[in-house]
């Protein structure tokens, strides 16, 4: 007994080292240690010769402040800053004193680091994503590197209230079944493997800018699914692959892509919008729309050509017709009204909402008000909210919000503009062809951690390159936000391909029907093709015929 009881507690002094998703040591330790020695060192020359410059291009100082150094003492020891105005002291009654121009490089240097910090453990899991939203929180505590009430005030941003609400709307919207109506309406239509790639996918392509791309995706795979067995047992064809990836991948690659449509596709565009509110430049969700909605048909019918040219010369089966299958689900489906009906009305008056009432209620206020009437028509409990929403995503949005303030108050957000704009080749550093670089860098890293976290880790470096660059803010946040819907060649880019290869098994057999490889195979030209609209058709197109608003 006593050796079974040893060896367990051995097992589980063992298992304290061992990695999983939501722990891993083995970058946890390393991640530290590197954190630590970092911090001890002096900050860059270039970073103090940063805080310390009169009016620096990028940074807007309150007023009685001439450089950075004073914008921290001003907001971090008031009192302190000024009584050194009047020449009087330099600390407080508290014994604080006004930072030197080290000091405050050390602020904006430890920011950085803590930046950092979040971005790997966001894109390894090496903490729960949940731990590294509360890090960030104490990181910034600890470090005094904003006050209490101000980190909880940029915590709570609007853009915050917005994606919790948009997500309690996905509970709502699945549990009525909105969402399989609208998919089987939509699917209804199509007669053919032509009328699915170049209807069907552009027009999921502009769903996805207003509903949840991951429901969608979810909602539709099990359809398709279905599809593909019928499909396969007409023509008497055992497996056809390359219909499976066409169908599959199509749907999951076609909805990735609705993100530049509107703000409401994902915390990603929250996230910008967050941003903009804090440069000073808030954007409405009907100014959005114009920007990006003719970038969302247009990906979607490439999309669809892609798909269909490459694949469909490998079909086994000679074509589909997935309305001919979905028709008898749809006449199984319960009469439209009730709770659905409720809940599509809510649907619609909010996106009214965000369209009419713009930017001076922000999109959280509506957002909320939606997720109430869903509490007063009984079409969600909070039982519902607690399983349905990621609460750890809620408060991933919230941590970059917060670093997205602290970044642009310590002047840590500018020295890396700064940095990276050195970095570029001199024809890529002014106007639209900055907006082009920040979309190759935006949609690389988009692979490799979720969207969420690439334009909460790029936002505060890309906004700060306009006033260095002469390039309009809003291009480069855009360029940012909808490259970031470009995770398109890694399973681990986006939840749409998880979701895709997960689901993705025959019926029948089990056989996993996509494998990781078809994202790269299909996935990479696509991600090309996105970039080559974005910059053709968009930043280069149809954007300079827009009129963009004058920045104060």
């Amino acid at each position: 007994m006593s050796h079974h009881s040893g060896s367990k507690a051995a097992a589980e002094a063992g298992s304290i080292w061992k990695s999983r998703p939501g722990y891993k040591p083995i970058i946890l330790i390393p991640a530290a240690i590197l954190f630590i020695v970092l911090v001890i060192m002096p900050p860059p020359q270039s970073m103090i010769d940063l805080v310390s410059m009169e009016k620096p291009a990028g940074y807007t100082l309150p007023s009685d402040c001439k450089t950075i150094t004073d914008s921290v003492n001003k907001k971090l020891n008031p009192e302190a800053f000024k009584a050194a105005q009047k020449g009087e002291a330099t600390s407080d009654s508290h014994g604080k004193h006004v930072l030197s121009r080290t000091d405050a490089a050390q602020l904006a240097k430890v920011m950085l680091l803590v930046f950092c910090l979040a971005v790997l453990m966001w894109g390894t899991e090496a903490l729960p994503l949940g731990a590294t939203d509360i890090m960030v929180a104490v990181m910034l505590y600890l470090f005094s590197i904003l006050p209490m009430e101000e980190i909880g005030k940029a915590y709570m941003s609007d853009a915050v209230f917005f994606i919790f609400g948009i997500l309690v709307v996905a509970v709502g919207v699945a549990k009525t079944g909105l969402d399989k109506r609208i998919g089987l309406i939509l699917l209804s239509r199509i007669k053919s493997a032509k009328g699915f790639a170049l209807i069907f996918m552009p027009a999921l392509a502009v769903a996805a800018s207003f509903l949840s791309e991951h429901a969608l995706v979810a909602l539709l795979i099990p359809v398709l699914l279905g599809i593909y067995k019928v499909s396969c047992r007409m023509h008497g064809v055992e497996k056809d692959r390359a219909l499976a990836v066409f169908l599959l991948l199509g749907v999951c690659l076609a909805a990735n892509h609705g993100g530049p449509g509107s703000p409401a596709a994902g915390g990603r565009n929250a996230i910008m919008v967050g941003y903009f509110l804090q440069q000073g430049v808030p954007i409405s969700f009907l100014e959005w729309m114009k920007y990006g909605m003719p970038f969302v048909p247009l990906m979607g019918v490439v999309i669809g050509a892609y798909m269909y040219i490459v694949l469909k010369p490998k079909f086994m089966v000679k074509d589909i017709n997935p309305g001919e299958v979905v028709r008898s689900e749809v006449a199984r489906m319960p009469k439209f009204g009730g709770k659905e009906a409720l809940m599509a009305f809510i649907l619609v008056t909010l996106v009214a909402a965000w369209v009419i009432l713009g930017e001076h209620s922000g999109l959280g206020g509506p957002t909320l008000y939606a997720v109430m009437a869903m509490f007063l028509g009984r079409i969600i409990t909070w039982d519902d909210v607690q399983e349905g929403v990621a609460f750890d995503v809620v408060g991933l949005y919230a941590a970059a919000s917060a670093m997205g303030v602290a970044l642009k108050f310590t002047g840590g957000a500018l020295w890396m503009a700064t940095g990276f704009v050195s970095l570029l080749p001199d024809f890529m550093v002014k106007g639209d062809m900055l907006a082009i670089g920040v979309s190759i860098l935006t949609g690389t890293m988009t692979n490799f951690m979720s969207d969420g976290a690439t334009v909460a880790a790029l936002g505060p470096i890309v906004l700060p390159m306009a006033a260095l660059s002469g390039a309009h803010v809003w291009k480069l946040g855009l360029a940012c936000a909808f490259s970031s819907s470009f995770a398109n060649f890694l399973v681990v880019g986006t939840p749409n391909n998880a979701i895709a290869f997960g689901m993705g098994k025959d019926p029948v057999t089990g056989e996993r029907l996509l494998d990781i490889m078809d994202f790269v195979k299909y996935g990479l030209p696509i991600t090309i093709l996105a970039w080559i609209v974005l910059w053709f058709w968009t930043i280069l197109g149809y954007w300079q015929f827009m009129s963009w608003p004058v920045l104060k």
